[in-house]
This record gives C-alpha cells, structure tokens and sequence, in this order.
C-alpha cells in the first residue's frame, strides 16, 4: 500500500501569528502538537497597507517562515495557487478574503479562511457562492469552536439539552475590521459551537466593562457572549441544561486552541469535507452584522436573517 504524500499548503497572508503557528504544527514533525498530512511549501505575504497591525508584521513573519521552516516567498497569488494542492487563507484583513479567494478558485482545491471569513453578509455569500461555482470546498472556523473541554462536554452531554448558554471573551477592536469582526467572533463562535445555528434575533448592549450581545434562537432559547474590553481577556462559557449548569475555562484546555483547530484543519483539506457546515459560518456573520445594528440603535433588538 501506497502512502498518501503529503499536501503542498500554500499559505495566503503572513500579516499574522497564525501563519508561524500553523507552520509550525504542519511542518516541524518534533513539534508536540505536530499535526501529520501536510506541508506549508509557500507563501505570499500580502498586506494591507492602511491596517497597521497587518502592514507591519507582514515581512516579519515571512521571513521566519523562509528562514526558520523553508517556505518559498511568492509573489503573486496565482503562481502560488498552481504550485499547491490547499491553501491557507490567513491575511489578518477580512475584507481583502473575497478578492484574494477569487484568484485561487480556478485551481479547484480546498481552502481554509481564517476568521473572520468576510466583514458583510454580502461578502460572506459572495465567498460560499463562488466557492459552489467552483466546486472549491471551504472551511471557515475560530479556534475557539474546536475547545478541548467543550468537545469533550458536548460529546458526553450532548448539544441538543443544552437550554440556555452564556460565553465570555474579549472586545478588542481594529478600526478596518468594525467592531464585532476582529475579536469578538471569537465568543460568538464558541457560542454557536454550544447552541447551534439557529438565532432569530439579537441586541448588543454596552457598559462599562465591554459589550453583551443578547441572541434568542427560533425555540426560544436564550444565549449571550460577554465582550470585554476592561482587560478580561478569559474564555469562558457556562452551558445550562435546565438548571444544570456546566462551568468551563479555556486556559484548562491540556490542548492548545490552534493545536485542537488544525487537528481539524489538515483532514478538511484532505477530504474536502469541513466540519463546520457552511449555512452556521455565514449565520455567524449575520449575527455580527445584526449586533452592530442593534448596538447603533441603542440596543433594539435585530433579526438575524438573511442566510442562503
């Protein structure tokens, strides 16, 4: 028997920490969270030019890559995207995803997006669609769905008596990416890991320790994140089962966020298959649009529509 050669990954955007973490776990076999199947043999730095915290570490961080794992530097996205068989879609800018996945479709091969997948409802269908015209398999998640703890409470105590759910994570805002998109996707999508998709409404409201995002899902179930933005910067979540509360800490997990997310990540760009259906990703981005409306009305609460 023949063994499967690994993937040739090519990753899109080195504006951020991902591209060397995720390097690290593919390529470094004595890595403790060595994940096997691929191996990151490319990049193109990217950039955005008006984002500072993209613009300056994006040559920083390709250059680790080149020096430290080999990676070859590459200057244009469609000579990256015939020399790979996947792709890692990184760039820390959401609002460059869209166009930067439009180059690489024609190659029809399996693409992961880091979060957030788009920074509109608009842009997030616009990905899926042209993802369905190119027959482009695509997988968007944070780390945070994949918790060691969570899946392992989930897989005991199942989702569906799961009755009401309160997650906390951090508010941190970059001005090019609004102001749920950037950090805040974080605690919704552990959010939705827990509840599921579903939500008919949300209402964001602010105080002085951060933002609370309210949503209520069409059986009436009740679930809200907890953005903070006086310096919390914990992931926590609180499962309800009718009265039965379930208390649990990120920083517990004996596994690392993006060592549990790529373990995921390596079989989707093998399979083609992710784990993360594609209708919950764009909901996501619908209930982020729908919370900054809701926070920009003074709290008034705003329907969660509009998926494909």
């Amino acid at each position: 028997m023949m063994l499967q050669e690994p993937l040739r990954i090519g990753i899109i955007g080195t504006d951020t920490s991902h591209a060397i973490a995720f390097t690290r776990m593919i390529n470094d076999v004595n890595d403790h969270h060595y994940v096997p199947g691929g191996k990151v043999v490319a990049a193109y730095p990217g950039g955005s030019s008006d984002f500072p915290l993209s613009a300056s570490r994006v040559d920083g961080f390709m250059e680790t890559l080149e020096k430290e794992f080999g990676v070859a530097r590459v200057g244009t996205l469609e000579a990256l995207a015939w020399q790979c068989d996947a792709y890692l879609l990184l760039s820390a800018d959401g609002r460059v995803h869209l166009e930067q996945l439009r180059a690489i479709v024609p190659c029809r091969k399996p693409v992961f997006i880091d979060k957030p997948l788009a920074l509109s409802i608009k842009e997030a269908k616009s990905i899926f669609e042209l993802a369905n015209q190119w027959d482009v398999p695509i997988m968007s998640s944070s780390s945070l769905r994949f918790l060691e703890p969570l899946v392992q409470d989930l897989d005991e105590n199942g989702r569906q008596q799961v009755t009401a759910a309160s997650v906390q994570g951090s508010l941190a805002v970059e001005p090019t990416q609004s102001r749920y998109f950037w950090y805040a996707i974080h605690a919704v999508e552990l959010l939705y890991a827990i509840m599921g998709p579903g939500c008919r409404e949300v209402r964001a409201e602010r105080d002085a320790t951060g933002d609370r995002l309210v949503g209520v899902w069409q059986d009436g179930r009740i679930g809200e994140a907890i953005c903070r933005a006086d310096g919390d910067d914990r992931f926590l979540a609180q499962l309800d089962r009718s009265g039965v509360l379930t208390k649990l800490d990120a920083a517990q997990s004996a596994t690392p966020f993006y060592a549990s997310l790529m373990a995921k990540i390596i079989p989707f760009l093998q399979t083609g298959r992710s784990p993360v259906h594609w209708r919950e990703t764009v909901e996501i981005i619908v209930f982020l649009e729908a919370a900054e409306k809701s926070l920009a009305a003074g709290g008034t609460p705003q329907p969660v529509v509009g998926v494909l």
